[in-house]
């Protein structure tokens, strides 16, 4: 146990059998082998296996209501919870934690120290110590002699709670209190729950102090130009933003200031499946001791077998943001040039970049449409249309044109150029089309930050109205307009206007 001094909890965990307060990479690595929760990788990397749950579980997730977000919490999007049910299942799970060892790591959400919050996690198993030490922000030994904690998440994984009792959806529980800054993860194993509810505790934080929240990815160019790229899991933002020519800010989760743009996290938090080192070395060589590998199968020797989906197609990694060698210390940079925004169009019918105007812009943030990946929530098992607003809804807790217009006002005060880019279907929709090169997506990228795209010549989509570039270095130009590609030219024309007049409907909850 560290000699560090434990600050009060909203959970009693007195009656554990240990506590071990923010101990190393090292020790966790060990006692996660110790305990039996996780197996060495050749690579040094420890691999966990989450069972049930190989994703996030959207639907078991609560805020509770009280004076604070009553009035401000975005309803519609988010379960709501008493706080007597808040309070009880706490006092469940301080009676889970007796006579159990628990883990307690110290951490930082926010690299502008202008917008950071000290979140404390309490944690039932080692990997999951080992897995948030090292994808949120890690103080200093200096820094944790006097660390109170501004929020508590404790993550009590195999406490499973009764729906006919607890009042919950099933055994599995998110629940964030505002009020009383404490957030309760059980029943679900999968550690990417801990990072997201953090998130969503910024992205209540930060909008009401004039900063916005941000579901992306960022880095800088050789020029000191910041690129953040919006999307939801699985479109890229991990694969895109890690390029050698340029430095990573970060992978998942950004605030945006007046002073720039910042990290929210200190690690970043990869999918594996199909990985390789020729496609994405610097993922690739970031996967090594002290990094937390989940549900990847070991072959011989134990080496990783990053093309086994068989326990989830959602495998992942943690790993902290300097495991990449050109990674920004400290996590931020300046106001951004391009925007990005990622989608994974599973109709096969959006280009693959598209150049937007401010009201383009706003329109296609608060529609957010992709397909969810599989595996990336619970009981997804192939790509399915949908719309995320924000490209962000499962973690927004307030009103998405809090958002939107904070977008808004940004890019319009600092001059930054958005774009909205395929990395889907084309030549058909899922199950006909294939998904588009994984090359012509980094060519595309390259051209819109270096510049060159806006050099070139447009075209109108007859469909979407969209501006889309006749030319792009490294892409062959039928590519450039999907409805070449397609075979049945009549097919694509009926597939089109479907997901064009799915963009219409949705878009009619904003403009109420």
């Amino acid at each position: 146990m560290s000699s560090i001094t434990a600050s009060p909890t909203p959970m009693n965990i007195d009656s554990a059998a240990h506590v071990h307060y923010n101990l190393s990479a090292a020790e966790l690595v060990e006692d996660a082998i110790k305990n039996g929760e996780v197996e060495l990788a050749s690579n040094g990397a420890i691999t966990a296996r989450t069972g049930k749950y190989t994703g996030r579980t959207p639907k078991d997730k609560y805020i509770v209501r009280d004076s604070l977000t009553g009035d401000k919490a975005w309803w519609d999007n988010n379960n709501p919870m008493s706080p007597d049910v808040f309070r009880k299942l706490l006092g469940n799970a301080g009676q889970f934690v007796k006579g159990k060892t628990l883990y307690v790591v110290d951490t930082y959400a926010g690299a502008d120290i202008s917008h950071r919050i000290k979140a404390r996690f309490i944690v039932q198993k080692a990997w999951h110590a080992l897995f948030i030490k090292q994808l949120l922000i890690r103080p200093t030994e200096d820094e944790l002699r006097s660390y109170q904690p501004d929020w508590t998440i404790i993550d009590v994984c195999e406490m499973t709670t009764d729906p006919a009792v607890d009042g919950t959806r099933s055994e599995a529980v998110i629940a964030l209190n505002f009020l009383d800054k404490a957030a309760l993860i059980a029943g679900t194993q999968y550690a990417g729950e801990m990072k997201k509810t953090v998130f969503s505790v910024m992205n209540f934080i930060l909008p009401l102090e004039g900063v916005m929240g941000m579901h992306c990815s960022a880095n800088i160019g050789p020029q000191g130009d910041v690129a953040l790229l919006f999307g939801l899991s699985g479109t890229g933002k991990t694969t895109l933003s890690t390029d050698p020519e340029r430095r990573l800010i970060g992978d998942d989760e950004h605030g945006w200031s007046d002073n720039g743009v910042f990290n929210i996290e200190g690690g970043c938090y990869a999918k594996c499946i199909r990985l390789s080192k020729e496609g994405e070395p610097e993922i690739w060589d970031a996967i090594r001791f002290g990094s937390v590998l989940e549900n990847v199968v070991l072959g011989e020797r134990r080496v990783p077998n990053y093309d086994d989906g068989s326990l989830t197609e959602n495998t992942r990694c943690a790993y902290p943001v300097e495991f990449i060698e050109n990674a920004v210390l400290p996590s931020m940079g300046g106001h951004p040039k391009n925007v990005l925004f990622l989608t994974a169009d599973a109709f096969g019918v959006l280009p693959p970049v598209s150049r937007l105007t401010q009201e383009q812009a706003m329109y296609h943030f608060l529609n957010g449409y992709t397909a969810k990946i599989a595996g990336t929530e619970t009981g997804v098992v192939e790509p399915q249309a949908t719309f995320s607003t924000c490209f962000a809804a499962p973690f927004l807790p307030l009103p998405p044109k809090m958002y939107a217009e904070l977008l808004g006002q940004k890019t319009e005060k600092h001059g930054a150029q958005v774009w909205l880019i395929n990395t889907g279907w084309t030549g058909g929709p899922y199950g006909l089309g294939a998904r588009i090169k994984l090359g012509y997506t980094r060519s595309i990228v390259h051209s819109v930050l270096n510049g060159r795209l806006n050099q070139s010549k447009y075209q109108k989509d007859p469909v979407f109205g969209l501006d889309v570039p006749k030319t792009c270095p490294g892409v062959p130009d039928e590519v450039l307009m999907p409805r070449s590609t397609w075979f049945d030219k009549a097919a694509y024309d009926k597939k089109a206007r479907e997901l064009f007049e799915m963009f219409e409907n949705n878009y009619k909850k904003f403009v109420r």
